[in-house]
């Protein structure tokens, strides 16, 4: 290499001659040489003085004074080589980085500046209904729990299940937080046991978004639906899914709860529902309400509400609601008499026949009553102690709770047509419902 630093510094003892081996070995300012004669001896080698391989009484040339060495340029080349090859370094460090993790990498951003969504898509009904429902907080004398609700009008009235409120039983306390944060105090207008369903009422909130109710005789199988509620308290939750069917007959409660038995002619959906959805509501791709979420399926096989009872309860793709048909006219009579009234036939019903059919009771029960109540409407329809009803409305009949359930879904005064099996035969009876107080 022809580089500076590549070539080895001039030693201090040699004369500058010294350092070029292709220069003439002469002393400085040497003799005119002689006149012709005979050449003279040989001169004995040269050394530095103090070279040890020297013989004793060597002449060494006196060496001239050293230049000193041109540091100079030798620092200026040194730092600007340390500069280029740190660039090349660096150059060649990032290539290799990039070759090992597959390069440089900047991926590319859609932005969407549309926040806007369709009324009907899930998002559009959230966003729309979430102002109307509300998250329900009840401490009892012997139980803590939560559950949903939503807001029926502008005077604070509030639709629920009753198996949310009866923890409070009649010391304890109910609260109502909406979305927009405010909580308030909230009282029982009434509640009934048999439709699983309550209405509270709270004063003093601004902004109060009611719900719009819908049809539920209208809803077909698949229809899409969205149920919003808190599921073990996740308050603002929105879960979405389809009608997996109607006029499913349920029974929830009256096993280890003291506040009865409750019959729901129910929606069916596949939305998750799971403790803590009771009572929210159940809205078809309009954003109405069109049922009251009340029950679910559990793994265990068993029926029941989605409430705390059981702690491991969860969502298997069965849930429940009562219609809201059903649950506007049970709100409309609490709200406006403080009661519910049940419709009924005036038969009481075996609970303990295994056989198909809802049976009527054969011969009167321990309380002396009637199986078929004197002036009701199953004596003045014909019907007999011990008749099986096989169908109701149309709808097949497979034991009490269906019955039941079928009658539940009509309102007093409404007629409908029981087939009867009786002697091994089988008539067609109708019914005009009287009503009954429920509690």
């Amino acid at each position: 290499m022809s580089s500076t630093e590549d070539r080895a510094a001039p030693d201090p003892g040699a004369p500058e001659w010294w350092s070029h081996p292709d220069r003439p070995v002469a002393a400085p300012d040497a003799a005119p040489p002689a006149l012709p004669g005979p050449p003279p001896p040989p001169a004995p080698p040269l050394a530095w003085p103090g070279d040890p391989w020297a013989a004793p009484g060597d002449w060494a040339a006196p060496a001239p004074p050293r230049r000193p060495p041109a540091t100079g340029p030798l620092v200026v080349g040194a730092v600007l080589l340390a500069l280029l090859a740190g660039s090349i370094g660096g150059g060649v460090g990032a290539y290799l980085q990039d070759r090992s993790t597959g390069g440089h990498l900047t991926l590319p951003q859609v932005s969407d500046p549309a926040v806007d969504r369709a009324p009907n898509s899930v998002a559009g009904i959230a966003r729309t209904a979430l102002p109307g429902v509300v998250y329900i907080h009840v401490k009892g004398p012997k139980a803590e729990d939560t559950g949903t609700g939503f807001v029926l009008d502008t005077k604070g009235h509030i639709l629920t299940n009753n198996h949310v409120v009866s923890p409070a039983g009649t010391t304890g306390t109910i609260t109502v937080t909406f979305d927009s944060g405010q909580s308030r105090r909230a009282t029982v207008v009434g509640r009934d046991s048999g439709y699983d369903l309550a209405v509270l009422r709270v004063t003093g909130v601004s902004g109060l978004s009611p719900l719009t109710l819908g049809d539920s005789d209208g809803v077909r199988v698949g229809d899409p639906v969205v149920a919003i509620g808190a599921p073990f308290g996740l308050e603002g939750t929105v879960t979405s899914g389809i009608i997996s069917a109607t006029h499913r007959p349920i029974t929830a409660g009256g096993e280890d709860r003291s506040d009865g038995v409750s019959y729901v002619d129910a929606l069916q959906t596949d939305a998750p529902i799971n403790p803590g959805n009771s009572g929210g509501p159940l809205m078809d791709a309009g954003g109405r309400v069109i049922g009251v979420n009340s029950a679910i399926r559990s793994a265990s096989g068993s029926t029941a509400d989605p409430y705390s009872g059981d702690k491991q309860a969860g969502s298997i793709g069965l849930g429940f609601a009562i219609p809201v048909n059903e649950a506007r006219q049970v709100a409309e009579q609490l709200v406006n008499k403080g009661k519910a009234v049940h419709p009924v036939i005036g038969v009481t019903l075996d609970m303990r026949y295994t056989g198909d059919g809802a049976k009527v009771l054969a011969k009167a029960g321990p309380s002396g009553s009637e199986p078929v109540a004197p002036g009701g409407p199953g004596a003045r329809a014909g019907l007999r102690p011990g008749d099986v009803i096989s169908s109701a409305d149309g709808r097949a009949v497979h034991d009490g709770d269906q019955l039941v359930v079928v009658i539940r879904s009509h309102r007093p005064g409404d007629t409908i047509e029981l087939t009867v099996e009786r002697d091994g035969g089988r008539l067609k009876v109708r019914v005009t419902l009287d009503g009954s107080s429920g509690g």
